[in-house]
């Protein structure tokens, strides 16, 4: 393909048809990419958070950020059966994510995962009214009054487990969005050596639960790490919005074909391998699903091939 050609097809042609094919894939294949999980196996489990990809304001000058610094902010909810996205919102870097939050309506009695960026009291009450649990960590700044002590007796032996409160906002303007009890379970993480206070509107899940809960959602973490790292979305070969647009929902398909394959391989694939090995034989004639479940030679296919190779 020319230049001239990919340049004026990534700005005439409309990034809302890479977005209608991803969704279009997805309703396809996500049944297939259901795991089977203990977790809170009966509700619907989704991940929130953002990521920043950077950019270069002398050629990409819609892409506000800093005043000398631009990039994007790609807003992703992950459906955790699958760990893939089930909305996603890009912007400009300097636009707050809990403004798309708020355009995000989940189903009834599912649960929403989310870190502390997202703690917006007037979106938590939003949730609240629909029936949608949440689990959010506070910020260090939070003032609470406390309406019970309370530390449940399944989680005694649970050394990660702190307290366990029942508490209510006490700042007025924090009370005045927010003016229902809320339940906060602080848990000590190893991994930051910190206490860390999650946020809850449920009162019947154990505080082990509720940390369970949070610690999956680093999967959208590593949602993130995979397509910059394996997709290469941090390079673009259009510096228009509509072209970066376009480049990122066709990361977004490949990913999910790429999950789709590693499923249905019987041979145990990494992603990153699998991205690999695909880019090696994309121009290669192979039986796909045959390669897949068997991408190595046996020792007797490789002793064979030796053989013949010899003999010509």
């Amino acid at each position: 393909m020319k230049k001239s050609s990919l340049a004026y097809n990534n700005q005439h042609r409309s990034w809302e048809v890479f977005r209608d094919m991803y969704f279009a894939l997805y309703d396809q294949f996500s049944p297939h990419l259901k795991i089977l999980r203990k977790l809170l196996p009966k509700r619907k489990i989704y991940l929130l958070d953002s990521t920043v990809i950077d950019l270069c304001l002398t050629l990409f000058d819609w892409a506000h950020f800093r005043q000398k610094k631009g990039a994007i902010k790609l807003r992703t909810v992950l459906d955790f059966d699958g760990c893939l996205p089930v909305f996603v919102n890009m912007t400009d870097g300097k636009v707050h994510d809990i403004k798309a939050a708020h355009e995000i309506s989940f189903p009834f009695a599912s649960v929403v995962v989310a870190d502390r960026a997202y703690v917006d009291f007037a979106w938590m009450s939003e949730l609240d009214a629909g029936g949608v649990f949440f689990v959010i960590r506070g910020k260090e700044n939070l003032k609470f009054k406390l309406s019970e002590i309370e530390l449940r007796p399944s989680d005694l032996a649970n050394e990660t487990i702190d307290v366990d409160w029942n508490v209510f906002l006490s700042l007025p303007n924090s009370r005045k969005k927010y003016d229902k009890q809320l339940r906060m379970v602080q848990i000590w993480d190893e991994k930051t050596g910190q206490y860390l206070e999650l946020l809850t509107n449920n009162f019947s899940w154990t505080a082990s639960t509720i940390a369970e809960l949070y610690k999956r959602r680093w999967s959208i973490e590593s949602f993130f790490k995979d397509i910059k790292s394996n997709l290469k979305i941090k390079s673009f070969i259009g510096t228009s919005m509509n072209a970066v647009m376009i480049q990122i929902w066709t990361a977004l398909i490949t990913f999910l074909l790429l999950k789709v394959l590693q499923k249905e391989a019987k041979h145990t694939w990494h992603l990153s391998n699998l991205v690999a090995f695909v880019r090696l034989n994309l121009f290669v004639k192979i039986d796909l699903k045959l390669w897949l479940d068997k991408p190595f030679l046996d020792p007797d296919e490789i002793k064979n091939l030796s053989i013949l190779t010899t003999l010509f």
